[in-house]
C-alpha cells in the first residue's frame, strides 16, 4: 500500500548536494514525489511509496550526502497524489 509522507530536513543541507543525491536514493528505492530548498535553509521533501521503501529513504534522509550535516527531521503523513516520479523542483508546485 503506497503512503505519502512530507519530510522537512533540518541541518546543513543546501548547498551540499543534498536534493541530487537524494533524488538518486528514490529513484532507487521507487519513490516518488519532489524535494526542494526552503528559504529559511532546511530542505522540504514530498515522498510516496510502501512502508518499506519509505523507511530505508528516511534513514537516508537523515543521514544525507557526506558533506550534508542533518540536525534532525519531521515528517507528516499525507494525502497520496500519486506522483509520477520524483523530481527537483525549484519554487512550490503548490504556488
Amino acid at each position: 500500500m503506497i503512503k505519502h509522507i512530507d519530510i522537512t530536513v533540518l541541518g546543513k543541507v543546501q548547498g551540499v548536494f543534498y536534493r541530487n543525491s537524494t533524488k538518486a536514493v528514490a529513484n532507487q528505492l521507487g519513490v516518488k514525489g519532489y524535494i526542494m530548498n526552503q528559504e529559511n535553509g532546511d530542505v522540504f521533501i514530498a515522498a510516496e511509496a510502501d512502508d518499506l521503501s519509505l523507511e530505508l529513504f528516511l534513514e537516508w534522509c537523515g543521514k544525507g550526502p557526506e558533506a550534508a550535516r542533518v540536525s534532525g527531521l519531521t515528517t507528516t503523513d499525507g494525502e497520496v497524489k500519486n506522483y509520477r516520479n520524483f523530481e527537483i523542483v525549484k519554487k512550490s508546485p503548490t504556488a
